[in-house]
């Protein structure tokens, strides 16, 4: 199974340069050992069930929320059975189409 979370955390309250406390959220998930990929607007996740991934999500915000008084969490969630490397694979897939 696979289990591909995009997610975004933005510390409030902490001035306008958020990126050091984002950094530590992307700190977290890159320690996690799980499969990952950081862009301009969000950083997805994959683990092998719902658990894993979602851990992982929760322990990067939990990060940053340690750091801020108070934060702003986006979740977008791709679950689906029988798949493995969903992160590579979909956008493998779509380089190979545009081609």
């Amino acid at each position: 199974m696979s289990v591909l979370v995009a997610f975004s955390v933005t510390p409030l309250g902490t001035g306008e340069a958020v990126g050091e406390l984002v950094a530590e959220a992307v700190r977290v998930v890159r320690a996690s050992g799980l499969p990952n990929r950081t862009d301009a607007m969000f950083t997805t996740v994959e683990g092998e069930t719902w658990d894993e991934a979602m851990g992982v999500v929760r322990a990067a915000v939990a990060a940053v929320q340690a750091r801020a008084p108070r934060t702003s969490t986006v979740i977008k969630v791709d679950w689906r059975e029988g798949v493995t490397g969903a992160l590579d694979t979909k956008v493998s897939t779509i380089d190979r189409l545009l081609g």
